[in-house]
């Protein structure tokens, strides 16, 4: 059994006791998160919202909140000597999903 969630502006395919990462949730360490943007849920047959699947959740446990690898910027125009170089860490909520109400 899989389902298709949408949070923070993308898609995730998860099934029971997957780990994945999502954007910030702002959520504390151990608590649990319910998605309620279920866009599809597959159980033997494909059950395909319009635009959500109503009345499904998933409920996820927050693993741990922390910040990505380093993605570099750098900006530069060739022949005025404009260069700049910028980093960016993403912030991120790891969750496990628990369970899936169809």
């Amino acid at each position: 059994m899989y389902a298709i969630i949408a949070t923070g502006g993308k898609q995730y395919k998860v099934s029971e006791g997957d780990i994945i990462k999502v954007e910030k949730l702002g959520v504390a360490d151990g608590e649990t998160v319910t998605f309620d943007k279920v866009l599809l849920v597959n159980d033997k047959e494909a059950v395909v919202g319009n635009p959500t699947v109503a009345g499904a959740t998933v409920t996820a446990s927050v693993v741990c909140e922390g910040k990505d690898k380093k993605v570099i910027v750098y900006k530069y125009k060739r022949k005025t000597g404009y260069h700049k170089k910028n980093g960016h860490r993403q912030l991120f909520t790891k969750v496990k999903i628990e369970k899936i109400n169809a």
